[in-house]
């Protein structure tokens, strides 16, 4: 397989870590996206993925995906090994839950290219970093009411925690303060200490600056 893919995305660490807590390998292939106006415009990159985003992923069978849902979804499905949903239908649904929320409500809302718009409709920088954090502490709140008391997000490593780690990644980035939510350090602490998030974490990339 290969995985288009930028160190810091928060989608592409998604992928990342689903690969990883499976055992499988994927060679990647970064796409810069800051160098020269971001290598996920040019037109070698919009032919694989016409949206233009990171990540993409092309299968061992050669199709090319994209979104990282998909993706995680089409390698729970195709490589059911060290299975990332449990086999009860509720807790699947929580799993899915969690995801959801993170994935479709907290992430797209501090995304580069909502940023962007913002501040080409007069926000300033202070705006920018209020509205970030607004958001991601609106959804971190869900999520730490929704999750367990032990273990990661649902005792095991699963779904939830495949989505967790890369926005915890970018909340600190964004310099959210995370003291209010005991349950997601709790899980913070699991996953940096577990193999397969050490080795999807963005320091862990190639293609990270030096």
């Amino acid at each position: 397989m290969d995985l288009y893919t930028y160190y810091r995305s928060t989608s592409s660490y998604r992928v990342r870590i689903a690969l990883a807590l499976k055992g499988l390998e994927a060679r990647h292939i970064p796409v810069n996206l800051i160098a020269g106006g971001g290598e996920q415009h040019q037109p070698a990159y919009r032919a694989l993925n016409p949206q233009g985003r990171v990540p993409a992923l092309r299968s061992d069978e050669g199709a090319l995906l994209i979104q990282s849902p998909a993706i995680i979804e089409y390698l729970e499905e195709r490589y059911p090994q060290c299975p990332l949903l449990p086999s009860d239908l509720v807790e699947r649904a929580r799993q899915r839950g969690v995801a959801a929320l993170i994935g479709c409500d907290i992430h797209p809302l501090h995304n580069v290219a909502v940023l962007n718009r913002l501040r080409g409709l007069g926000a300033d920088e202070a705006q920018v970093q209020e509205w970030i954090g607004h958001w991601i502490g609106e959804g971190l709140r869900a999520v730490e009411a929704l999750i367990g008391d032990a273990g990661f997000c649902f005792g095991e490593p699963g779904l939830a925690d495949v989505y967790l780690l890369p926005q915890l990644y970018a909340a600190r980035r964004f310099a959210v303060d995370l003291a209010p939510y005991p349950r997601i350090a709790r899980v913070e602490r699991l996953a940096l200490e577990h193999p397969a998030f050490q080795k999807a974490h963005p320091d862990a990339q190639a293609d990270k600056p030096a």
